[in-house]
């Protein structure tokens, strides 16, 4: 059966729950149980290549099904055989070789060739699944409302650990990419849903391991399809690099998590994106829905006011301490939403749907349509390489020339050089594949010092305004104040030597 899904998954908060099930209800549905036993080895060697093999009974029938990553966010390789009805009492056991000759199956057997461990049970799920088709324009999407739990036992024994499931997911049946995706966003903003990069396999080995939080998602290289990538396909590139390193990040925020570093990938995720639309929208201008900046830019602040705080005034703090200074209370949080209400802003999570998307036609090329109109696929080739070579030394040219008159610029306008330098290193970062590998890597490794240097002189600038408003009440404060004032010359020439320097660094671009 289907070698690939195409499907956008959300989480569904607990008190939206029957208003999410009362419109999926709107139309013809079906209810069906869903009882899944998971296998893996010992050693969780498939978990660890994000394959997951499992045995469902729907209804009265076993399926066995494997699944594996795919391409991009919203695509997973997928393989389903149908073992036929249920006997009753017996289970069927799990057999890898089904799947052979199929994408998923090729990297399942891959993968458990190179272990001499058994599969054994690793953890259950027991769902109630609501289903529904719904028409869109040239096609059906699945709608399905998943309510249950997952139930594991940890390797070491001990009581069976269990967590609650309540997802909806969209499943492009056929048709539009464009209509699947318009589709996920009303039902996001309707519902004040969150996008969840967690499979059902993925929390049931959280659980098995009894894992509660995970490492941060970094910033991934941007990966062509092709080697001479037109405009919009480098625009849709460079968008799932950033998708891939601020969904996760998002989910697990969205879902609860109040981990720093997370916040802190996020934020440079967007920042990542905010700089793909602005400096590769030229390459194919129908291609950016100008509705995705506003709740980019809103979600970034929110976040960055949190960090200001948890991050740069702490360490002020503990900086001015060990100096001999004398302590000072921090002014008290604003009281504004907490990370986790802002991720779930309902504007936000329905750009992220449809950047996903956006990004995803590349992968999705069997069920969207032709770009309409001669602009729609945005520059060839030629034209979009020579685009780029022009961007990359304009930010280059600037960031050097901010550099010789740093020390006269206006406080704004630094800070403006510093944001133009990190638009210069993403851009790198995205297109540097595109031209010599060795010599873009050389060149971006060069900016990042520059970059640390004016982002260090950015937290003191931020510290140092804070200090002279606690003045108002804590007297004591006047110490930071001083101390952070004496260091700002010293700093302001280290961020114009770093600036300057770059006009010695060779530049991969030129040709």
């Amino acid at each position: 059966m289907a070698n690939t899904e195409i499907e956008f998954k959300f989480c569904i908060p607990p008190e939206q729950h029957k208003a999410v099930e009362a419109a999926v209800r709107r139309g013809s549905v079906e209810r069906t149980r869903l009882q899944a036993r998971y296998f893996d080895t010992a050693s969780s060697v498939l978990a660890r290549h994000g394959i997951a093999l499992r045995l469902r009974k729907e209804g009265s029938r076993w399926v066995q099904t494997v699944k594996a990553a795919g391409e991009g966010s919203l695509q997973r390789l997928e393989h389903n055989v149908d073992l036929g009805v249920a006997c009753s009492g017996a289970q069927p056991e799990p057999d890898p070789s089904l799947h052979a000759d199929t994408p998923a199956g090729q990297l399942l057997l891959k993968t458990l060739s190179g272990t001499d461990e058994p599969l054994g049970l690793t953890y259950e799920t027991d769902i109630w699944r609501l289903t529904r088709l719904l028409r869109i324009p040239g096609g059906w999407v699945e709608l399905a409302l998943d309510q249950g739990w997952i139930r594991a036992q940890s390797p070491e024994g001990g009581r069976r650990r269990r967590a609650p499931v309540l997802e909806l997911e969209l499943e492009l049946v056929k048709g539009e990419l464009a209509g699947l995706t318009a589709l996920a966003q009303r039902w996001a903003s309707r519902h004040g849903l969150w996008l969840s990069t967690v499979s059902k396999a993925e929390q049931g080995e959280r659980l098995r391991a009894g894992i509660t939080r995970v490492p941060a998602v970094k910033a991934e290289p941007t990966r062509f399809a092709s080697r001479n990538p037109g405009g919009r396909e480098i625009v849709q590139a460079a968008v799932a690099s950033c998708l891939a390193q601020i969904l996760p990040n998002a989910s697990e925020i969205a879902a609860g998590s109040d981990d720093a570093e997370q916040i802190h990938q996020l934020r440079i995720g967007i920042r990542r994106l905010r700089t793909a639309l602005r400096e590769l929208a030229p390459l194919a201008p129908q291609a950016i829905d100008p509705g995705w900046q506003a709740p980019l830019v809103a979600v970034f602040r929110a976040l960055g006011e949190l960090r200001d705080r948890d991050e740069v005034l702490e360490a002020t703090r503990a900086q001015l301490l060990a100096a001999g200074g004398p302590p000072v209370a921090l002014p008290p949080a604003s009281g504004g939403p907490g990370a986790q209400a802002i991720v779930r802003h309902a504007a936000f999570q329905s750009a992220l749907a449809g950047l996903a998307g956006f990004a995803a036609e590349s992968i999705a090329a069997d069920s969207v349509s032709e770009p309409q109109g001669g602009d729609a696929t945005g520059l060839d080739a030629d034209a979009a390489m020579a685009l780029l070579r022009q961007r990359l030394a304009r930010l280059h040219a600037r960031s050097v020339r901010a550099g010789k008159r740093f020390a006269k610029l206006a406080p704004q306008e630094r800070h403006a050089a510093r944001k133009r330098l990190k638009r210069l290193r993403y851009l790198g970062e995205f297109v540097g594949g595109l031209f010599d590998r060795s010599q873009s890597a050389r060149y971006l490794a060069r900016l990042r010092p520059v970059q640390d240097a004016l982002g260090h002189y950015n937290d003191e600038v931020v510290a140092l305004q804070v200090w002279r408003e606690l003045c108002d009440t804590q007297p004591q404060a006047w110490f930071g104040v001083g101390w952070l004032s004496a260091r700002q010359p010293q700093l302001v020439r280290d961020c114009a030597d770093s600036l300057r320097s770059l006009s010695e660094v060779p530049r991969f671009w030129s040709r």
